[in-house]
Parts: C-alpha cells; sequence; structure tokens
C-alpha cells in the first residue's frame, strides 16, 4: 500500500535580489529577482521544495508566501492525501469558491502549483528515483532556449550564452516595429544563421499589428511567435491571426485549467507553454502532454524565475519527451543557482538532469540568506489526521 502524505511543516520564504539590468517586457520590468520558496516535511522528516510564480506584480511575491500559509496550508495539513494529484484536485476543488469571491484565481492557482511541486519533490524522494522518471521519463536529456532577450542589445546576451552553450535563443519584441526587426536582425546575424530563434511579444497587439509583424519577422526564420495578442481574446481572434501568419503561434503561460484544451482543440497553437509553478504543477501540466501531441504541438514549458523553479521545468519537460524545449531564463539572477543548489552546464544546446532522487534542489539558504525578505511557518499538531479519499 502507498504510504500517504501528510505534512507537518510548511514554509513559505520570500527573497529578493537586486540585479544590474532590469528584465524588460511590453507590459512591464523586473528591477529585481524575487522568489517564493516552497519547503514541507512529512511526518517521516522527509522534505519536499517547490517554487510559486511570482514575477509580476512586483509586490506580489509577499502576498503569495501568506496566502500559501495563512490559507491554503491549513487544508493542505488536516488531511492525510493518497498522493500529490488527490492533494491538488481536492484543494483546487475547496478553494474554488475564495478565488471567485476574493478576484484572485491566478495567485490562488499559483500557490497550489508550488506547493504541488514540492510535493511531488518529496514523493519522489521517498521512492529514491529523479522525479523526470518516476513520472516516466525515457531520458534526462532536456532540450533548452536562451529566454528573456531584452530589447537592449540583445545580441551581446546570446552571444555570451551562446559561449555558454545555448544553441537556441528567443528575443522579447512588442517595444516599436523598427526596433524589433533591427533586434532580431542583428540577433540572427551574431547567432549564426543555423541557430535557433524564437520571439515572444508579451501579448503586446492587436491582430492586425499581429499579422504586420509577422510578416516583417518571417525573413528572419523565427521558429514561434510567443503571445502575439492578449491570452483571453476570444477564439476566433487567434483563429484569424493562425490563418494569416505563416510563423507557428506559441502561448500557455497565461492560461488555466479548460483554456488549455480549448486552445488545442481550437487548432490555433503549435507551441503549448503552461508553467509549472503557475498553474496546476506537475499534477495539471503532466496531463497536457498527451493533449499536445493529439494536437499535433509541442509543450515547451515556461519559466521565468528561479533554481527549483527552473528544475521542475526541466523534469517537467524530461517527463513528457518529445519535440520542443525548456525554457532557461538568459538573465542574470542569482535566486537561480543559490536556490536549485546547483545547475546543469548546458551543452549544444541541451541540460542533462542528475539521477539524484526528487528534483535534485539542495538549496544553498545560508548563502542566500542575504536576499531573504520574509518568511512563514505552519506547524501541524501531532493528532491523527484522516485520510482524504478524494
Amino acid at each position: 500500500m502507498v504510504r500517504p502524505l501528510v505534512l507537518r511543516l510548511i514554509t513559505a520564504s520570500v527573497y529578493r535580489a537586486p540585479i544590474d539590468t532590469p528584465v524588460q517586457t511590453s507590459f512591464g520590468v523586473l528591477h529585481d529577482r524575487a522568489s517564493v520558496l516552497v519547503r514541507i516535511v512529512d511526518d517521516a522528516g522527509t522534505e519536499g521544495w517547490g517554487e510559486i510564480w511570482c514575477n509580476f506584480p512586483s509586490v506580489g511575491a509577499e502576498h503569495r508566501a501568506r496566502l500559501l500559509c495563512e490559507t491554503v496550508a491549513p487544508l493542505a495539513m488536516a488531511q492525510a492525501w493518497l498522493s500529490p494529484a488527490t492533494c491538488h484536485k481536492a484543494l483546487t476543488r475547496a478553494l474554488n469558491v475564495l478565488a471567485i469571491q476574493s478576484g484572485e484565481p491566478g495567485p490562488i492557482a499559483q500557490v497550489l502549483a508550488g506547493l504541488d511541486l514540492a510535493l511531488w519533490d518529496l514523493v519522489s524522494k521517498r521512492a529514491g528515483l529523479p522525479l523526470w522518471k518516476l513520472l516516466g521519463g525515457q531520458s534526462p536529456q532536456v532540450r533548452v532556449y536562451a529566454s528573456g532577450l531584452n530589447p537592449t542589445d540583445p545580441d551581446r546576451l546570446a552571444a555570451q550564452r551562446a559561449e555558454d552553450g545555448h544553441r537556441a535563443f528567443k528575443l522579447k519584441v512588442g517595444f516599436g516595429a523598427d526596433r524589433d526587426i533591427r533586434n532580431l536582425a542583428n540577433l540572427r546575424r551574431t547567432v549564426s544563421e543555423s541557430a535557433t530563434l524564437m520571439v515572444d511579444a508579451n501579448q503586446a497587439w492587436q491582430v492586425e499589428e499581429a499579422v504586420m509583424m509577422s510578416d516583417r519577422l518571417a525573413p528572419y526564420r523565427p521558429l514561434w511567435l510567443e503571445e502575439p495578442i492578449a491570452a483571453d481574446e476570444p477564439l476566433e481572434r487567434w483563429r484569424d491571426l493562425a490563418a494569416r501568419t505563416e510563423i507557428p503561434l506559441a502561448a500557455g503561460e497565461n492560461l488555466r485549467g479548460r483554456e488549455f484544451i480549448d486552445y488545442l482543440d481550437a487548432g490555433v497553437l503549435k507551441v503549448l507553454q503552461p508553467d509549472v509553478a503557475k498553474w496546476g504543477g506537475f499534477s495539471g501540466c503532466l496531463p497536457l502532454g498527451k493533449g499536445a501531441a493529439a494536437a499535433a504541438a509541442w509543450l515547451c514549458p515556461h519559466w521565468l524565475g528561479a533554481g527549483v523553479g527552473l528544475l521542475a521545468t526541466l523534469h517537467l519537460k524530461a517527463a513528457i519527451g518529445g519535440e520542443g524545449f525548456a525554457e532557461v531564463d538568459a538573465n542574470a539572477n542569482p535566486l537561480r543557482e543559490l536556490l536549485a543548489g546547483g545547475l546543469p552546464g548546458v551543452h549544444e544546446g541541451t541540460m542533462t538532469l542528475s539521477d539524484c532522487a526528487g528534483l535534485g534542489a539542495a538549496p544553498d539558504l545560508d548563502a542566500a540568506a542575504r536576499f531573504l525578505v520574509a518568511q512563514h511557518t505552519v506547524n501541524s499538531t501531532n493528532d491523527p489526521i484522516q485520510m482524504a479519499s478524494s
């Protein structure tokens, strides 16, 4: 019989690291790098690590940490769980009305996703297996791309990442047509004709502007055009755009639940990009692999945070397999390495996960302590916990 999951401690730690170069998008700028690190401990002392998406708004990290410990943790610790998926499903259902009432379905989903990552890390440690293998992956090797190339001198950053072993690069666009085209042209010259390029508009355009920009971007052969219009635009507009651009469309970081299936069923996406710490965790995102394959779409998980989330992103892609890439932020972020406890290097565009049990995360909390700005911990009692069956 599978040993139930009984949680005795949940901690949410907020880290903020200053950066010299802000991370720019078409809708906002990150002036520091934040992370909400999740630590759970079960009744046998086994530890699990997760991370909650918290990029925007910049004040959101502290809120998500408190949301975990004040709202989600008491529910998670009140029962024993048959599996992480059972817990995620039950808590999503239990918090549905609160999400509606508070107007915060996104933050609540993000907190549940971070908890789910920690639960799967713990379960795979119990099994003594790396998570990608526990979840059915066939290989620890994951193709990756260098992401988040800012509109200011992106070719210079790309050249540095090419020296590090990257062979695929994604440019931020949505900063004016002339600037976008100039940046993409310079990027293509810098990283060679054989390199893979992608572009990300971060929902910057309306349909007609997206069509025009697609025509202008196409000569530089981007593999995909990401979020050219708002994720919540009616699917009819996405269909219209998909029919009028030769560049495959990508989206997913701003979708939740049934929306993924709706987009795949509509046939508008060639690249599906769930963010494992923003919605669903492994419990929600793993089934998307089958849906993407059935729709002839690649599943290329999104990530632009710290180290635990990056490891989770790599494990998700390794578990699902198939064509496509995982996203690796090209920008400097001290929390990426410190909170992962080290990351695999990039060799010819590929990262290889270790055989360590779980995510392989070993956060260097002492070294990261200078960036710690808030911490919340919830301890359970030692009273008997009733098993949750659904």
